[in-house]
This record gives structure tokens, C-alpha cells and sequence, in this order.
């Protein structure tokens, strides 16, 4: 009866072992990055070098003491070729759609919410296969031509 009762245990705790490695996989092949958005409009990571078809996990940490609609900040990747002012200039009045202009959303490689301090918003996403620069911009009112910008590079 012993051995019949540790055969069980120990099948049932395989088991539940099992379900939790399947109900949370590691994807191995993801690469984490952390970039910093602070009060003085600027991201402590300007240059991300990736490549093709890589996924990346971006998170984006505010650290700020003043509120977020006074000091709000979101990441937002856009394709190679588009005009980047004229979406930051048409995503500030877009305050309802997380600062990302509707005409523009089919540009947007990926974004993070717009968050204020204190606050982080994690985004994944799989770098674009065409080589080239990508920018990646806060659309908070001003903070773009404050120099809040970086660089994806693929290549």
C-alpha cells in the first residue's frame, strides 16, 4: 500500500509539474531590453541593434514624479519610411488612442501604452525583416522634439 501511495504522489506531482511548464512556457529565443523615460525627455537607450525576424520584449519604466498628463511617455516603433514628424505631429492630439494617431496605426511596428511614473508597459514583437533604421519615438506632446527618440536598427 506504501509504495502504491508514493507512486501516486509522485505521478500526481509530475503531473501538475508538467501543466505548469506548459501554462507558462520560457521562450528561450526572446530578447529582453529595459529603456528608461525620465523628466528630462530623453530615453536612456537611443540605439537597439537587432536582427531579422528576432523577437524582442521591450519594457518601458517611467521614472518621473510628476503626473502622467504632465509627464507621460510611450515607445512607438514606426516603419523605415515613414514621415516620423508628421505622425508625432498627428499623434499628439490623439490622447484617446494612447497618443497614436489612427492614420497612422498601419505603420506602427509596435508601441507600448503611454504611462506615467512609477508606471512600466512591456511590449513583444518580431523585428521587421528588412534591414534598415527604424525610429522609435514618445508621441507625449513635445517630448519627440524635446529628443525623446532612439534607433532600431536592423540589420
Amino acid at each position: 500500500m506504501k509504495t502504491f501511495v508514493k507512486t501516486t504522489l509522485i505521478t500526481l506531482f509530475s503531473l501538475v509539474l508538467s501543466l505548469q511548464v506548459m501554462a507558462n512556457p520560457q521562450n528561450d529565443d526572446v530578447r529582453e531590453l529595459t529603456i528608461k523615460g525620465t523628466d528630462n525627455m530623453k530615453f536612456d537607450v537611443t540605439l537597439i541593434e537587432a536582427e531579422p525576424g528576432e523577437t524582442l520584449r521591450i519594457t518601458l519604466e517611467v521614472v518621473s514624479n510628476l503626473p502622467k498628463t504632465a509627464m507621460g511617455h510611450n515607445i512607438a516603433i514606426v516603419d523605415k519610411d515613414t514621415d516620423v514628424q508628421e505622425f508625432v505631429m498627428q499623434s499628439m492630439s490623439a490622447a484617446d488612442n494612447e497618443y497614436i494617431a489612427p492614420a497612422f496605426e498601419d505603420e506602427v511596428v509596435a508601441n507600448t501604452k503611454m504611462i506615467g511614473g512609477g508606471e512600466r508597459s512591456v511590449i513583444e514583437f518580431t523585428v521587421p525583416e528588412e534591414a534598415g533604421d527604424y525610429e522609435y519615438v514618445c508621441t507625449f506632446p513635445g517630448h519627440y522634439f524635446g529628443g525623446m527618440k532612439g534607433i532600431l536598427r536592423v540589420k
